[in-house]
């Protein structure tokens, strides 16, 4: 059974540890890549799920796009529900996106 915790709105499982997803920059999709520097337009985010252990990689769509790869790929985060996200650049407007994204 799963409870939250008032203050942080976490989720804790019943030997009351974290769940959560964590999202990890990726060039590839699989373990042997390395981290891809760029939030925004990295290849693939590896998401590894805290409760089952287990990773599954999505490729980025926005990759590719003109503009707005940083604030889609936060809107892409928010809804895969990621609590945490791990990539070594985050553009200066991605810092407060992804604030407001993950924590209210």
């Amino acid at each position: 059974m799963e409870k939250a915790d008032a203050k942080t709105e976490t989720i804790r499982n019943d030997n009351n540890r974290i769940i959560m997803k964590i999202a990890i920059t990726s060039t590839g999709n699989s373990c042997d890549d390395k981290l891809d520097s760029r939030f925004g337009r990295c290849s693939y985010f590896a998401i590894y799920d805290t409760e089952n252990k287990k990773i599954s990689f999505i490729p980025n769509p926005n990759k590719e796009v003109e503009e707005g790869a940083g604030p889609a790929s936060v809107s892409l985060i928010k809804s895969l529900n990621i609590k945490k996200v791990i990539s070594e650049e985050f553009g200066f407007k991605i810092k407060s996106l992804m604030i407001e994204a993950i924590y209210k």
